[in-house]
């Protein structure tokens, strides 16, 4: 019996291990066709080994969704103890009375082997009644699990069951042997004492042919082991494989903050100086990097990504998972002509020849000519419950959907760059493609002209400063005075949006109560060119970049204090790639200091509920969370309220991604999500620390005011204007006293 169950089983393994290793080479033969990875993005180990442990180990992001996180952390583990059943169950092959070395002379090993597995069916029941409760067919848009693979889905959660179960019934016949037929050895394995799971099955096997029944069971458990490991191999889960890596190359501290610049065959492209096979950004799949392969590889389809992403939750084509589920299928169609292509002698004109065009199969030709982007006007472009189809593989208002928020990089439990690949397929849109939505191109033409989104140039771009009651010192073109504390970058909008505008005198007035020595920039002031990076402009990108930086640097700028959170990431995260390095500081921080120092005092009560709203460039993106709030509690009679939405999980305002300057004719208004969210608080005041989110909140509240659902005393309006009410009572110009609108 021991030499059939030794052939079978080695016949077993040697054929799925090759059939699953035959997968994972082709995988990694096609990651060697894409892009490598970016010359200066090495792998660092002590970060990676501490994310491997908090991310993979611990279910860091997993456990932020408790009862899913729990079921998941408790199959990761239960797994993770059951590979000691898995070699028990390997060496049984040749050795029946076989026992891990030291740990099996235990009885509570057995039974923390057997607990583990009985977690792990626990968790697959949570599995189950969560799937079914959140199933499309009854949630549709709302189910996270909308455009996931359900059906294979079902059938993992099967195969992880089959796999306890014929693992615990192999122990129990196990045991039944050992103590009929071999006594003298049951003492030995001490750990079977404890597998009280593995007892239970014992307990109902036949005692007859005990030997027999040990067998079957022991070769059931590898067959259903081993063909479960083939599944995973041409299957989204994957993931159990390609997480470990995947998180161990993700950016550092995490893919939010600063935008990579653009890459081609892993060096940085020189836009002064571009090569003549240089390309911009990412047209086709296999210019996204190997890292890229990974990440679609790495997708587990848990649609976290998608129930946190605004332009999924007001009905728009875009969704962060069906996007890399989208890529990862047409990878995997595209495959074969990758690597046929890749591997053969190119014509003279460098294209594969007839010959090995002629060995490709059809569906893979077909799928190579897809584009990787469809047209603007593609009406057969639809994402539904099973998939995306259209003329492209991802459709153009999928692409353009985006506001760059982050909020799925954020609740990513396997550190998929999202925002990072969907820059990079704008990026060759916009810069070798001129595909772009078209009132985009108002803003690109006004920042390459008059250095701001809207067109009015350095002229009046300290305007807002006239009506001060003291004299704001103005940059000159001389080295900025060793008695100035802070730069205070005043920005597009705080400089030229009439709203903004207000901001900008409160902060002025608050630094000047505080004496606090700034000067500004003025006319020598231009975009930080955040909107242009956002949807693809690289180039505007860096010449604006450059130009401010030479004037910072020239300057002798050493500390710059920044109202809008899209200009304190640009400036603190995205500069240095440019030769600008800075302090950096926000406004809602600086105040906060000055609080804390005593160096402002907030006097005057001001009694209002203020429900504050996170900016994601200023909370997700940056981990800003903490000095608003500060300041906001540091005012007598304020009562601070949260919406539900908040800190890293902040509903998106819709401005980011260049969206301010787009417009948003599909599905519902992001504005008007968040707004009724902080509506639903019944605040006097919407509090919130970015001059974008100010305009939109404020268009929100606005229109529900005139519906009439809203009251009309509500105001939005900035941090440091409700501070400055407390500090400057007497200002009542710069308060927030008039509702949105």
């Amino acid at each position: 019996m021991m030499a059939v169950r030794l052939i079978l089983g080695l016949l077993l393994t040697v054929v799925c291990l090759g059939i699953a290793g035959r997968r994972l080479f082709m995988l990694w033969r096609l990651g060697k066709t894409f892009q490598p990875l970016e010359a200066d993005r090495r792998l660092d180990t002590g970060a990676a080994a501490a994310a491997e442990v908090q991310e993979v180990a611990l279910q860091r992001k997993l456990l932020r969704w408790t009862v899913p996180g729990v079921a998941h952390f408790l199959v990761f583990w239960g797994f993770m103890i059951l590979l000691f059943t898995i070699v028990e169950a390997f060496f049984g092959l040749v050795q029946a009375d076989f026992q891990i070395p030291v740990l099996g002379n235990f009885a509570w090993f057995g039974f923390i082997e057997d607990l583990f597995a009985i977690l792990c069916v626990v968790a697959l029941g949570i599995f189950t009644i969560l799937r079914i409760q959140q199933a499309p067919k009854s949630l549709g848009r709302r189910s996270r699990f909308f455009g996931s693979h359900i059906g294979p889905a079902w059938f993992v959660l099967f195969m992880i069951f089959n796999v306890v179960w014929t693992l615990l019934a192999y122990r129990g016949a196990s045991i039944n042997a050992q103590e009929l037929h071999a006594p003298e050895n049951a003492d030995k394995m001490r750990f079977l004492h404890g597998a009280f799971a593995s007892q239970w099955f014992a307990a109902i096997l036949p005692k007859t042919n005990v030997e027999l029944w040990e067998t079957f069971f022991l070769l059931l458990s590898l067959a259903v082991l081993l063909g479960f490991t083939v599944f995973v191999t041409y299957s989204k889960h994957m993931h159990i494989f390609a997480s470990i890596p995947n998180v161990a190359y993700a950016r550092r501290p995490r893919a939010l903050g600063a935008l990579e610049p653009v890459y081609w065959q892993g060096t940085k492209v020189n836009f002064e100086d571009p090569g003549d096979d240089d390309v911009m950004g990412v047209g086709k799949v296999e210019d996204f990097t190997w890292k890229g392969l990974l990440d679609f590889a790495t997708c587990t389809e848990c649609g976290r990504c998608q129930s946190q992403c605004p332009a999924w939750n007001t009905d728009k084509p875009l969704s962060p998972k069906v996007l890399i589920m989208t890529l990862r299928d047409h990878s995997l169609a595209k495959a074969p002509y990758l690597l046929a292509t890749s591997a053969a002698e190119k014509g003279a004109d460098g294209e594969p020849t007839e010959a090995t065009l002629g060995g490709i199969p059809e569906a893979a030709k077909t799928e190579a000519a897809r584009p990787l982007v469809g047209p603007q006007d593609d009406e057969t472009a639809h994402v539904g419950e099973h998939g995306v189809t259209g003329e492209g593989v991802v459709p153009f208002d999928m692409l353009w959907s985006c506001t760059t928020c982050g909020a799925c990089v954020e609740q990513c439990p396997v550190d998929i760059e999202h925002v990072d690949h969907i820059v990079d397929m704008r990026r060759y849109q916009v810069l070798m493609e001129s595909a772009f939505p078209e009132e985009a191109g108002i803003m690109l033409r006004n920042l390459e002209h008059a250095g701001d989104p809207w067109g009015l140039g350095g002229s009046k771009r300290l305007e807002w400063a006239e009506s001060l009651d003291f004299e704001v010192r103005v940059y000159e073109g001389e080295k900025i005075p060793d008695d100035v504390e802070y730069l205070y970058w005043v920005g597009c909008a705080g400089a030229l949006d009439d709203t903004a505008k207000r901001t900008s005198q409160a902060v002025a007035t608050l630094l000047h109560e505080a004496g606090v020595e700034f000067m500004v920039l003025g006319e020598a002031e231009a975009c930080t060119g955040d909107p242009a990076r956002r949807m693809g402009h690289e180039f505007l990108f860096q010449m604006l970049a450059m130009q401010n930086v030479e004037t910072l640097n020239e300057a002798g700028a050493k500390r710059i204090v920044v109202t809008c959170a899209h200009c304190y990431n640009t400036l603190a995260n995205e500069y240095p790639q440019v030769g600008g390095r800075y302090e950096v500081v926000h406004h809602t921080t600086l105040l906060a200091r000055l609080v804390a120092e005593k160096r402002l005092t907030p006097v005057q009560r001001v009694d209002a509920a203020v429900t504050y709203h996170d900016p994601c460039y200023l909370g997700r993106h940056n981990r800003i969370f903490a000095a608003p709030r500060e300041v906001l509690g540091a005012i007598p009679g304020a009562r601070v309220q949260e919406m539900p939405r908040n800190r890293e999980r902040s509903f998106c305002c819709g401005a980011g991604g260049a969206r301010m300057w787009m417009d948003e004719n599909l599905g519902t208004r992001i504005n008007q999500n968040r707004a009724d969210e902080a509506l639903a608080t019944k605040p006097d005041v919407v509090a919130a620390a970015c001059p974008f989110c100010i305009t939109m909140l404020t268009d929100g509240v606005a229109q529900r005011q005139q519906e009439g659902s809203a009251a009309a005393t509500v105001a939005v309006t900035d941090v440091a204007e409700v501070l400055l009410r407390s500090v400057r009572p007497d200002l009542t110009d710069a308060a927030p006293a008039s509702p949105a609108g």
